[in-house]
């Protein structure tokens, strides 16, 4: 599934690329820290995961544009072995939903601010829990190889079943799909919530990548 070219974007995505857009509300602390545990998942199963195509970023919806990631998160990142360097808070734009192939967000009202905005985003814009529980149902082996079909074709396979699966299997209580925002709060409660991301992250990064952890 390839984001269509919009306003705003310079040049069309390129057709082997895959992008990962995690969104939360100021960018710079739930989706800061999901994206580079995402990218510190993907390296470790990858090598560098943007020489088989995958982008990984992130936003808010009322994104502190040019700010640094909290403090706290930064910690909380340092104790995975996962980078915060160069980290620069972004408010959420057209384009980046555009562009995005894949868009995780915190809660459920972050999902309902993309949807909101257009851009056929609803097929392919879920909350990192929700996509958690579906990755979880979908049989690994109906999936592409990406021994014969790269890692690109495997991760918009995956995003389409996904989709299907949605509706089916509904979340078992209303806040199941739900991060908390840790804004402010002590690192203990930060350490919790890189914890959950985490934990989330694991079987949507195995089934993009067919490559389980190192445990």
């Amino acid at each position: 599934m390839t984001a269509p070219e919009g306003r705003g974007i310079g040049a069309a995505t390129a057709v082997d690329t895959f992008r990962i857009l995690h969104v939360s509300t100021g960018n710079v602390c739930r989706s800061p820290i999901t994206e580079r545990l995402t990218r510190h998942a993907l390296s470790a199963r990858l090598g560098d995961p943007l020489t088989r195509g995958l982008i990984v970023e992130s936003a808010g919806t009322w994104g502190h544009e040019g700010a640094p990631m909290e403090a706290n998160a930064e910690v909380v990142l340092a104790e995975f072995g996962a980078d915060a360097t160069g980290f620069v808070g972004r408010e959420l734009l057209d384009e980046h939903v555009i562009r995005a192939d894949l868009v995780l967000t915190a809660t459920r009202d972050h999902r309902a601010q993309v949807i909101s905005m257009g851009h056929s985003a609803g097929l392919r814009t879920f909350t990192l829990k929700e996509f958690t529980r579906l990755v979880r149902a979908i049989d690994p082996a109906t999936l592409p190889d990406t021994r014969d079909e790269g890692v690109v074709e495997r991760a918009r396979a995956l995003v389409r079943a996904a989709a299907a699966l949605r509706g089916w299997l509904l979340a078992p209580s209303p806040d199941a799909d739900e991060v908390y925002d840790p804004y402010g709060a002590p690192i203990t409660f930060f350490r919790s919530i890189g914890d959950e991301i985490n934990q989330a992250l694991d079987p949507v990064v195995t089934a993009l990548t067919g490559i389980p952890a190192r445990r």
